[in-house]
């Protein structure tokens, strides 16, 4: 179980199935929230910057100071679209750096960081319906998604991660249909994101094959907390 923190305007927020219009916010310093997820015994943060990836500005300080921390690892997301950009945060001190729009729009960008950065880089595959969304989720690109996945599958990449947007912040639980059929076609491993509100729809997303969920609203919600989901 991985938490999630994304930042919007420097603040701590969670989207409704990526609505920037309405934000929803927890905290208005990310860092102490890592902080505390970190205290309460998380391996692992998905930190995400809604302003890059919507292409708005950047919390790249932020995202900096947390993966800056030696008591966790950092996947950064959100707005990484260079070389540049990625090289940046691994030396900064993220563990992963995801790549999302470039993932599926620069394929020759991807392979090249892949293969440069072996197993430090993961793919976004932010579905909405049966296409994949880009820029923010502001855009879906023609794509099916078996052609991304036959192009991710021969990379070195540390794996995939899978984000229903129909099911992102509202707590409906997972959409275990688009899981399986992620999973059956590739064997990198999956970490799966959107819908997740109860133990119940950890187990499931964990049997389903995942090898990870990324929890978001419903620790800012108390539907869990987390030493619950870790103990999962």
């Amino acid at each position: 179980m991985i938490p999630a923190i994304d930042i919007l305007g420097g603040r701590c927020v969670r989207l409704l199935r990526g609505d920037y219009a309405h934000p929803t916010v927890y905290s208005d310093n990310p860092v102490e929230m890592a902080a505390r997820f970190a205290d309460a015994g998380a391996k692992r943060i998905h930190v995400v910057d809604l302003d890059g990836a919507r292409g708005a500005g950047d919390n790249r300080a932020l995202i900096q100071a947390i993966a800056g921390r030696d008591d966790v690892e950092v996947q950064a997301a959100g707005g990484i679209r260079t070389e540049e950009r990625i090289e940046g945060l691994l030396d900064a001190g993220a563990h992963v750096v995801v790549v999302g729009t470039a993932a599926v729009r620069e394929p020759e960008l991807l392979e090249r960081v892949a293969r440069k950065h072996s197993g430090r880089v993961m793919a976004a595959l932010d579905l909405r319906g049966d296409r994949p969304a880009v820029q923010g989720w502001t855009e879906s690109e023609p794509l099916e998604i078996e052609t991304l996945l036959v192009r991710w599958n021969h990379l070195p990449l540390a794996g995939v991660i899978c984000t229903s947007i129909e099911r992102d912040g509202t707590l409906q639980g997972p959409d275990l249909i688009m899981l399986a059929r992620v999973l059956a076609m590739t064997s990198l491993p999956v970490q799966y994101s959107g819908g997740v509100s109860s133990a119940g729809d950890i187990r499931a997303v964990a049997a389903a094959g995942a090898a990870a969920v990324v929890l978001g609203k419903a620790l800012y919600e108390g539907r869990l907390t987390l030493e619950e989901a870790l103990a999962l």
